[in-house]
């Protein structure tokens, strides 16, 4: 995998405020409200669950112990069940994309958000920033509620900003495709253009979708990723400034054939 280490915001225009606030918003959830990971009644009531959110109806599960097969032989783990939700369940589309399951999972995270959001956020405005955010990632987690809509499948818990940050990567590739990104490739710092180090995540994001059963499999929800993405890369150029669309680097330009182009085909 490519690892962005930073990426050139010599031309950004704004503070990122919205960017540092979400981050804050999920240290704050992940480290007080979720006990850092350790207050499974909190994560388990405010967790969305693809049959709460297309039935409307509460589920609550007592925890249990579950048997997992692996090359090494069977495991039993604590399944630690549902809480009773305090909301209605349509809003954990909301609620979860603000909860992780680890504490690597939400750096990762973050660690994506800092590097490209600040650019997104300055190409719309902080309020419209926002809404693509939060849009992308309650799209992601649909998606996900599509994909395990039924069987056992239909109780599997899903938390992360994983979608919306999805969502902020597949902006910067419309937006930033030929914006320098620097990356830890190989063990080597190298500077690499927006559509390599973002595209090469997507394309791992494709791969490993092959393998992911119902959406979900191994823990993590590529699917959801890849709908968070391209969400974003739909919602980029709309929701942007009109002089940012106008600047944004075409990847693919679409044109009619010339008379030369005709000629030079003969010749």
């Amino acid at each position: 995998m490519v690892f962005p280490v930073g990426d050139d915001n010599s031309d950004r225009r704004t503070f990122p405020f919205v960017t540092i606030a979400l981050i804050a918003a999920n240290v704050f959830v992940f480290a007080v409200l979720q006990g850092m990971g350790s207050n499974e009644a909190f994560t388990m009531a405010y967790v969305q669950v693809p049959q709460e959110i297309i039935t409307g109806q509460d589920i609550e599960l007592e925890p249990s112990l579950r048997t997992i097969h692996t090359p090494q032989g069977d495991i039993q783990v604590t399944d630690p069940g549902l809480q009773k939700t305090p909301i209605p369940p349509w809003m954990t589309l909301f609620t979860a994309i603000f909860m992780h399951g680890s504490i690597m999972h939400l750096l990762g995270n973050m660690w994506f958000l800092w590097i490209f959001g600040d650019n997104i956020e300055d190409d719309m405005g902080h309020v419209k920033y926002l809404i693509f955010y939060l849009a992308t990632g309650v799209i992601a987690s649909l998606t996900f509620v599509a994909l395990n809509s039924s069987g056992e499948a239909a109780l599997t818990p899903c938390l992360g900003a994983s979608g919306a940050i999805s969502g902020v990567l597949g902006g910067y590739l419309v937006l930033h495709s030929q914006r320098r990104v620097s990356v830890i490739l190989l063990r080597m710092m190298v500077d690499v253009p927006g559509y390599v180090a973002v595209g090469i995540w997507f394309l791992f994001q494709i791969v490993s979708g092959f393998f992911d059963q119902g959406g979900g499999g191994g823990g993590v929800a590529y699917s959801a990723h890849i709908a968070g993405f391209v969400a974003g890369m739909v919602l980029a150029k709309p929701l942007s400034f009109a002089t940012v669309r106008a600047e944004a680097d075409p990847m693919i330009v679409l044109r009619r054939p010339t008379l030369d182009d005709r000629l030079q085909r003969r010749g």
